[in-house]
């Protein structure tokens, strides 16, 4: 059981978490903290730089979200079925918070086609480089232009691997939202890169 003696037993049963013993750890000794900060640094990183398309903005973000998660480290909770949260949904709801102010920040800014570029990893052959990049640059002006739940519902699940029960968690939506925000953002997606291949006639259809 993982509730204290005296309290009720959840109405529904908690999720496996496998952070449960490192988050028990670090609320007793905030310096265990370090255990649960490498392990979920990168994947906070990538999202941020997605998110962000700046890699200083990025790491400064990274910063703000497991300084915020440590703070509040006492106040997490556990949930069940429905209102599921574990650890890594919980700190992923901190990093959707921090980059939403930080994107409201940088809308003044505009982003340009070299910074995104520097931000993709590079390929061996250099042909294959320049149409691998090309492709990726095209693919993520489509994804920036997504709505902001749309966005982020396409980058936990294809960037970060998360299961639809998690990105639900994280955005406060139900699972069939969170399908149907994928496959919209997928078609949209999909709809700009056919529009704006090279060669296509701007009357063709879709």
């Amino acid at each position: 059981m993982f509730w204290r003696a005296g309290e009720r037993a959840p109405e529904h049963p908690l999720p496996f978490d496998a952070d449960r013993p490192a988050v028990a750890a670090a609320r007793r000794d905030p310096a265990r903290f370090e255990p649960l900060y490498r392990k979920y640094v990168a994947q906070v990183y990538s999202f941020a730089v997605y998110e962000l398309r700046d890699r200083h903005a990025a790491e400064d973000a990274t910063e703000q979200v497991f300084l915020q998660a440590l703070a509040a480290l006492p106040r997490f909770q556990e949930r069940g079925e429905g209102e599921q949260s574990t650890f890594r949904v919980w700190l992923f709801q901190i990093c959707r918070r921090v980059l939403s102010n930080e994107r409201r920040r940088q809308s003044r800014r505009a982003e340009t086609t070299l910074e995104l570029a520097e931000t993709l990893p590079a390929a061996t052959d250099a042909a294959e480089t320049v149409a691998d990049r090309d492709t990726l640059l095209h693919a993520m002006r489509a994804i920036d232009r997504l709505p902001d739940d749309r966005r982020r519902a396409l980058l936990l699940r294809f960037v970060e691997e998360m299961s639809t029960a998690e990105i639900a968690a994280i955005l406060g939506r139900s699972e069939g939202a969170v399908r149907v925000l994928i496959h919209r953002a997928l078609r949209s997606v999909a709809a700009q890169l056919v529009s704006e291949r090279p060669g296509r006639r701007p009357h063709s259809a879709a």
